[in-house]
């Protein structure tokens, strides 16, 4: 019986590898099937048995993929504070809007009713003064023009000059008879006028009838103006 000794077992496995080193292999179905987990029955004095799960070396949260990374988690983003901020916009919209409406601007509509009101009531009360007014001056005109009617006229003085008095006098008419320089005088007088007959002087031969006498020649001339109104334009002033 021969013995191989261990030098010749190594050539021969050498000669069967091709003096490649040995590999242990398995098949890939084998790699790709997760490992089955082990159960092991424990036995206790009492007699009960309880079998134990083998838990899973990977956590829940960290899970290793099958190239042995560790995926990140994913973020889920809530709507929550969109829908909330939106809700909020709406109320702060809709109470604005109720604010505005029933409170700002019924106030605003009073105010404005209110100042119209009272700029009526100044331009009613402006109007009423002016009537008012009007009535009382229409009044007081109607009284004058009936005490007028109805009061005498004073009588006015008829005064006959004899010598120069080195005044300045309206004279309204002249005469070359002094009676007729009379009469007009007294017609004068029975409507309230006080008048002055000047003698002829000088070379004149007529007779004048004055209505009024004046220090200086502007005054007279002044009174001579406004009497044309009712004597005509024939009204003329003279020293005597």
């Amino acid at each position: 019986m021969s013995f191989k000794t261990e030098d010749e077992n190594k050539n021969k496995e050498s000669e069967d590898n091709f003096g490649l080193p040995d590999l242990d292999y398995k098949p890939l179905d084998q790699l790709e099937e997760p490992a089955e987990s082990k159960i092991e029955p424990v036995e206790f004095e009492s007699g009960d048995t309880v079998v134990l799960h083998e838990e899973d070396s990977t956590s829940s949260e960290e899970k290793v993929d099958r190239h042995g990374f560790i995926p990140e988690p994913r973020e889920t983003k809530s709507k929550a504070p969109i829908i909330i901020g939106l809700l909020i916009a709406v109320v702060v919209a809709v109470a604005s809007f109720m604010v505005w409406k029933y409170v700002i601007q019924p106030s605003n509509l009073k105010a404005q009713q209110e100042k119209l009101a009272k700029e009526k009531a100044i331009k009613d009360k402006a109007a009423a003064d002016l009537l008012a007014t009007q009535k009382e001056e229409e009044e007081r005109q109607r009284l004058a023009a009936e005490a007028a009617a109805n009061a005498k006229p004073a009588i006015g003085t008829i005064e006959a000059l004899t010598a120069p008095t080195k005044r300045y006098y309206v004279v309204i008419s002249s005469a070359i008879d002094a009676d007729l320089a009379m009469d007009y005088a007294k017609k004068l007088s029975e409507k309230g006028v006080s008048s002055k007959i000047i003698p002829p002087f000088g070379k004149t031969k007529f007779s004048r009838l004055a209505i009024a006498d004046h220090d200086t020649f502007q005054n007279a001339q002044s009174a001579a103006d406004a009497a044309k109104a009712d004597y005509g334009n024939a009204v003329w002033v003279i020293r005597y």
